[in-house]
């Protein structure tokens, strides 16, 4: 189905790789971030590549008005939304204590109630015609503690729930929902959430948010409730389920410590 997608977090990384990969596909999108001049770079370059109907919605999902702004600005559009892709939200390395508390808050603001707002807000009219779906950008780290990212750790342990439970819920309706669940991603993620450059770097390569996002959508097509993409993360969902976590804590403790620019 070509249809309409509308995209948070798409002014780069991952949200910039769906929008180019749905472009090519040849469906219309709505693009959500922060930064207007990004989402119309990611606008132009989709408009002489692939000259799909292309609006952009300069908006911070991090306030809590931005649901009704978002859906205000949607229906002066008459843009109804067949798919969702909840990808915005961000991280903070650091000791939790530490950190800016405001921030933390804001965190959950993007990474929990936005998501959930967007989700309410569209699923009743997806539901009524029987077709659509939402797409939520997760993370392996939804399926362990983070000491060192522990907010961010927990936000995405959210998003795996949450969807898990809708797509139960949805079952035989027509519409499904799939959490993406990537692991390390070179994006401008690792600099907002201050965290050393080349942090992840290692035996195993880093997927591109290309990748990424081409393995996200082919699961979401096919109704998959959950998306790991590569063999190492599904390692790590598998390990960070079944490790005892007197083990695993000093094990990730150990991990993030240095990841801290």
């Amino acid at each position: 189905m070509r249809g309409r997608v509308l995209i948070t977090g798409a002014s780069g990384g991952i949200g910039e790789a769906f929008a180019m990969l749905l472009a090519s596909a040849g469906h219309s999108l709505g693009l959500v971030a922060r930064n207007e001049g990004e989402l119309n770079r990611v606008k132009g370059v989709i408009g002489a590549r692939h000259g799909v109907e292309v609006d952009v919605f300069p908006l911070d999902l991090g306030l809590a008005e931005s649901g009704e702004r978002l859906a205000a600005s949607l229906e002066e559009r008459a843009f109804v939304p067949d798919i969702l892709i909840n990808n915005a939200g961000f991280g903070l390395a650091g000791k939790a204590a530490e950190l800016s508390r405001d921030e933390q808050l804001r965190m959950i603001d993007l990474n929990i109630r936005a998501l959930t707002d967007l989700s309410l807000r569209f699923l009743p009219a997806m539901i009524a015609r029987r077709q659509g779906g939402i797409l939520n950008v997760a993370s392996v780290a939804g399926f362990m503690p983070g000491p060192g990212m522990a907010v961010y750790f927990a936000t995405k342990a959210y998003v795996v729930s949450f969807s898990d439970a809708l797509s139960e819920e949805l079952r035989g309706s027509g519409v499904t929902v799939t959490s993406l669940c990537p692991g390390p991603v070179e994006t401008g993620f690792q600099r907002r959430a201050g965290m050393r450059a080349g942090r992840f770097s290692g035996p195993v390569k880093p997927l591109s948010a290309a990748e990424v996002a081409a393995q996200g959508w082919a699961g979401f097509s096919k109704g998959e409730r959950m998306v790991v993409p590569g063999w190492s993360n599904k390692l790590a969902v598998y390990g960070g389920r079944a490790a005892p976590r007197r083990l695993l804590l000093p094990m990730l403790k150990r991990a993030m410590a240095g990841a801290k620019a």
